[in-house]
């Protein structure tokens, strides 16, 4: 794809992948691939992509510009189709502010997620969630803690969502009473996603502790926010 876009000829090429984001975990690992096989494409082909060709022929392959634009561009990203463009922006997030992600060893399906929403939403839940959008940007770009509890609510996919993995209410409520300042879906799950002001190590152990009580095997981690993105390097 990245060769047909340079107008290269493609001769074929030997190429390894090594992918650790875990798959169908709701983390966004075949965006990461997505995003890694153009760079490297554009990087053997010469080089001539600009960063927006990238995220758009990378939206065409995924389908929508959310995790591949995170991908390319690290920090907190929004991103958007406006016509045939795809545009998207980087925002800083506020280093003091940890994630704890659980990583369930049960992996999900994206289409049995979506299948659970439904087709039209209310006016008062569509403006709900709006709101929170709005509450979200401002309380990370202030370092608004406190205001996370409230921005991180959603009715708009979780309520929905939680059906399908009966052991996600254990897990939020621990990771709670933990000290996180929210605990959300990753994506269309089942990871979750709690955000800490400190180190994360008493949310993530309580959050395991609560997975294995359910029966599920996995582990949590906690990580900072990448904010550089994509990088391209020569490997010997």
């Amino acid at each position: 794809m990245a060769f047909e876009a340079a107008g290269r000829p493609f001769r074929g090429v030997a190429l390894r992948c090594v992918n650790r984001i875990p798959p169908s975990r709701g983390l966004g690992s075949s965006a990461a691939a997505w995003m890694g096989g153009l760079v490297a494409g554009n990087a053997l082909s010469g080089g001539g992509l600009s960063r927006d060709t990238l995220l758009e022929l990378a939206t065409r392959a995924e389908g929508h510009p959310d995790n591949v634009a995170a991908a390319l561009l690290g920090g907190l990203t929004v991103s958007c189709k406006t016509g045939e463009r795809v545009v998207a922006l980087s925002l800083p997030v506020p280093p003091a502010i940890r994630w704890v992600v659980l990583i369930p060893e049960i992996e999900g399906s994206t289409k049995e997620a979506r299948a659970v929403l439904p087709d039209s939403v209310s006016r008062a839940d569509a403006v709900f969630n709006l709101q929170r959008m709005g509450l979200l940007l401002g309380a990370l770009s202030a370092g608004r803690l406190d205001l996370l509890p409230a921005a991180l609510d959603d009715r708009l996919h979780q309520p929905q969502r939680w059906g399908l993995f009966p052991w996600l209410p254990a897990a939020v409520a621990a990771a709670r009473g933990a000290g996180a300042v929210g605990c959300v879906l990753s994506g269309a799950g089942p990871s979750l996603l709690a955000p800490v002001a400190g180190p994360g190590d008493a949310v993530a152990s309580a959050m395991e502790a609560a997975l294995r009580a359910s029966g599920i095997a996995g582990r949590a981690v906690t990580l900072a926010v990448d904010v550089a993105g994509v990088t391209c390097e020569p490997v010997a």
